[in-house]
């Protein structure tokens, strides 16, 4: 009997949804929308204005540069999804919210409710969809983009991998960076030696369990070097001490 898959239903709502098109008909997302494992809908905060010219931003109160994206079409467009996807989550996605992780992906990606994404644009949404209806809120980066819409990308494509049946082989992702709190080890392939540069002899031995060691050790030497702060908050076990021992 075939496995039927419950698609994972994402609501991106933007006022530019034709950013995403490409994104989401390409590669394994488009393979994983054809497949039924994705339902995708775009939402165009336009379509949900009461503003004749489909106005969507105005000034802020109190003065200062720049546009406020209203309330009015940005709740309607929430409720619209909401109601349309049966419930939902509604992530925000904003240089103020809570720096996104691994293991927030893991959290979005079991989760048995729609997500919706919620896209500011200008100098943001009226703090009052905030308080109302957003129930996280997310950062890709300390740093500010034009809009959220890139930062949807880099979540659904975080999350969406975690999906069974994604990546066609599940245990590809299992030795992946920040999988389990380290960053990965060196890969390579064909040819043996390229520009003067061999490939690690250790990896052309077949031995299995040496290998494992050695890429468990490049691991662990990796995140010491490159991410100190992931390091430090690692528990070794006593395997990788031993690993490391050789190392100092």
């Amino acid at each position: 009997m075939d496995v039927v898959y419950i698609p994972m239903k994402i609501a991106v709502l933007t006022i530019f949804p034709e950013i995403f098109d490409g994104f989401i008909s390409t590669s394994l997302m488009g393979k994983a929308v054809q497949d039924g494992l994705l339902d995708i809908q775009l939402v165009d905060i336009r379509n949900y204005t009461a503003d004749k010219h489909f106005k969507v931003d105005d000034v802020p109160y109190g003065g200062g540069a720049g546009m406020v994206m209203t309330p009015q079409p940005v709740e309607a467009a929430i409720k619209a999804a909401t109601e349309a996807s049966g419930g939902g989550y509604v992530i925000h996605l904003t240089p103020q919210g809570e720096l996104l992780t691994q293991k927030t992906l893991r959290e979005f990606a079991t989760m048995d409710k729609p997500l919706i994404l919620l896209n500011g644009r200008y100098e943001g949404i009226d703090e009052r969809i905030r308080e109302l209806y957003v129930h996280r809120e997310i950062s890709i980066g300390d740093y500010v983009l034009n809009g959220g819409e890139v930062a949807s990308m880099v979540l659904m494509e975080g999350v969406c991998r975690l999906l069974p049946n994604f990546m066609g082989n599940n245990e590809s992702i299992s030795d992946e960076s920040h999988t389990a709190g380290l960053l990965e080890y060196p890969h390579y392939t064909r040819p043996a030696e390229f520009n003067g540069l061999k490939v690690p002899e250790i990896l052309l031995s077949g031995h299995h369990e040496n290998i494992r060691k050695w890429r468990r050790k490049m691991s662990l030497l990796r995140t010491r070097e490159r991410r100190p702060d992931l390091f430090e908050q690692f528990s070794l076990t006593d395997e990788d001490r031993k690993l490391l021992k050789g190392l100092e």
